[in-house]
């Protein structure tokens, strides 16, 4: 699990949510994410501290980079890589193909991290909240989860049920005041309330806290979340805030083919349930 625009500066949602992958495809899919790294980018990427998010694999820099040259082969790409990481910033000039082999490398290794999320069978998740929600001010309920947050826990709910396994969250550390309040606000709802306790029964309601730089499963979700933020919208939820073409165009499609969708039995009725969802308020109480 990961979270997108919670600085609330340059983009239209606030999202939290992440990628579900089975426990014993999870060697697989980190050997997988090596493999994409490689192909993308070469060795020397391995030789660098950079973090794969997805504010640095997909602003709007990287793909008007990557149309400046026709897409180069493997061998050469590598090689212009690797000018571009070991001599930017030390003043030596790069050349317009430098810049365009990192800006396709990028973009190879963004399109890699979706195949492997469907190769994988894992299921996108998340909650979506416009930029900007204010609290009210006379808001009674900030020790308790808010609405998006809950519906987030459902759907997981929902998706581990249909597939009768245990699941747990594996979470960013960011901040650890925040941390501490959300984990108490999650601590809340699976032992206070009746809804929390009755999905204990699959999910593990202690998340797990790791550094994303050294876990590629909340990278992966970094990257899906900011591509969800910018460029995966539906008719329904009449939103209308910033959306970028290129990432709707490029990873729209990917992100609705591995979204959760399934079949929810309640009160002798049958209903389907969709893995992100979007709430226009979600302090409202009904």
């Amino acid at each position: 699990m990961d979270e997108s625009g919670h600085d609330h500066k340059n983009t239209p949602l606030e999202a939290r949510g992440g990628v579900a992958i089975r426990d014993s495809k999870i060697w697989a899919f980190v050997k997988g994410w090596e493999e994409a790294k490689r192909f993308a980018f070469g060795d020397i990427f391995d030789r660098t501290d950079i973090e794969i998010k997805g504010s640095k694999l997909l602003d709007a820099q990287t793909f008007t980079q990557a149309k400046q040259i026709p897409g180069l082969r493997l061998h050469d790409r590598h090689k212009a890589v690797a000018r571009f990481l070991t001599q930017q910033g030390q003043g030596i000039k790069l050349s317009r193909r430098d810049f365009a082999a990192y800006g396709q490398a990028k973009l190879i290794m963004a399109d890699r991290i979706f195949k492997l999320i469907e190769d994988h069978d894992g299921k996108i998740f998340a909650s979506l909240i416009p930029r900007g929600v204010l609290r009210p001010k006379d808001y009674k309920f900030d020790h308790f989860l808010r609405r998006d947050h809950i519906y987030l826990q459902e759907r997981y709910f929902h998706f581990l049920e249909g597939q009768q396994e245990h699941g747990l969250f594996v979470m960013d550390q960011i901040e650890v005041k925040e941390d501490s309040r959300f984990v108490r606000r999650l601590n809340d709802y699976y032992r206070k309330t009746q809804k929390g306790l009755e999905r204990t029964q699959w999910i593990v309601p202690t998340p797990l806290f790791v550094d994303s730089q050294l876990a590629v499963g909340v990278q992966a979700a970094d990257v899906v979340l900011y591509c969800i933020n910018y460029g995966y919208r539906r008719n329904e939820w009449g939103f209308t805030g910033l959306t970028r073409q290129e990432i709707k165009q490029r990873y729209g499609g990917l992100i609705h083919k591995s979204r959760y969708e399934g079949d929810v039995y309640s009160e002798g009725k049958v209903y389907t349930s969709y893995g992100i969802v979007y709430v226009p308020d979600p302090y409202a109480t009904a």
